[in-house]
């Protein structure tokens, strides 16, 4: 049994709603709890014809067997929150902690109105900022104090905590990615906190001796929604060529799609302590990869692009999207 960290390796918008979703199915943890910003990042998870966005569920919500916990680092914001509890009928299986800080009505004004978040930074108008420097100067609200929330309100490292003392499997979702992370991202085009594997834990209030394993998941062809330096960026006219645009879950604007980034990604893994790699969009890397399920069904092309992506990561590679949809992907963890 094990605690596994999931978080981006690059700038978000990496396919870790995917990656979560997949490894529930496979590993049966019985906790899925939430570390991260807030509801600012956005999750896909597609099964069948079906997408999901969420924002405040964890996007490990697909398997139902687990409870979904929001752990005490986190900003909720109660709207989003209850939306989401009833869209997907999830109201019996999730919990947040009664730490949480609270994102009013008057963080987003703020977060919209200011010009230096949202025309500078590139801010998604979520509240998050603002909330976090009402947190950070004590004067915010926490969960506890919201009676809409009282129904869900638990100690959620005290679960998640309890969980792992009786050999069960529990899963920490990141959000976003390492690269608008507060500490080590392209500041001041950053996000209102650290978004590294360490931070994950601490928001659950899981200590790092108590982490088996983590999956930093690294996009083929990165992206970025916002402002901010990317280095490997592409002309729309080079992404145009490759046949993809995407857009983010929560802004629904434009990424900003780059190439391969190899030393991104080696520092990114070394600050986040990746024990086993995840790549997405190998099918972008070359399309007769599309939805393959084995190994063996990747193409030579594909191989080589893995193989040096693996050097530069310095750690193996165990998971490979081929596809946005739950079941494209190759699992090769047992192998490792």
């Amino acid at each position: 049994m094990s605690c596994t960290i999931i978080v981006g390796g690059f700038f978000g918008d990496e396919g870790k709603g995917k990656i979560v979703a997949h490894i529930a199915h496979q590993d049966h943890p019985s906790i899925i709890s939430r570390g991260g910003v807030g509801p600012n990042a956005g999750h896909t998870v597609t099964v069948g014809d079906q997408n999901y966005g969420v924002r405040m569920i964890p996007s490990g919500f697909v398997y139902p067997d687990a409870k979904l916990c929001i752990g005490s680092g986190v900003l909720v914001d109660p709207r989003v929150f209850l939306h989401e509890v009833e869209l997907l009928n999830v109201a019996d299986r999730t919990f947040v902690d009664g730490r949480c800080g609270i994102i009013e009505e008057e963080h987003i004004a703020r977060d919209r109105g200011s010009a230096h978040l949202s025309k500078k930074i590139g801010s998604t108008g979520t509240g998050c900022g603002p909330a976090n420097s009402d947190r950070v100067l004590r004067i915010s609200r926490q969960a506890k104090d919201v009676p809409e929330l009282a129904p869900y309100i638990i100690d959620v490292a005290g679960a998640v905590n309890g969980a792992i003392d009786a050999g069960e499997n529990v899963l920490l979702e990141g959000t976003q990615g390492f690269g608008i992370s507060l500490y080590y991202g392209t500041y001041p085009f950053v996000t209102s906190k650290d978004t590294s594997a360490s931070q994950i834990a601490a928001d659950n209030g899981v200590g790092p001796t108590r982490i088996d394993d983590v999956i930093a998941v690294f996009k083929a062809y990165p992206t970025r929604v916002g402002e901010g330096p990317f280095q490997t960026e592409m002309t729309a006219e080079q992404s145009n060529t490759l046949g993809f645009q995407e857009f983010g879950t929560v802004t629904h604007r434009l990424r900003r799609i780059g190439g391969w980034d190899g030393k991104m990604a080696r520092y990114s893994a070394m600050i986040n302590g990746c024990t086993i790699a995840a790549i997405t969009g190998i099918d972008h890397v070359d399309a007769a990869c599309f939805g393959a399920t084995s190994y063996d069904q990747l193409t030579e092309k594909a191989i080589a692009f893995l193989e040096q992506a693996e050097k530069d990561i310095g750690a193996p590679i165990g998971l490979i999207s081929t596809g946005p949809e739950l079941s494209q992907i190759v699992d090769v963890r047992d192998e490792l």
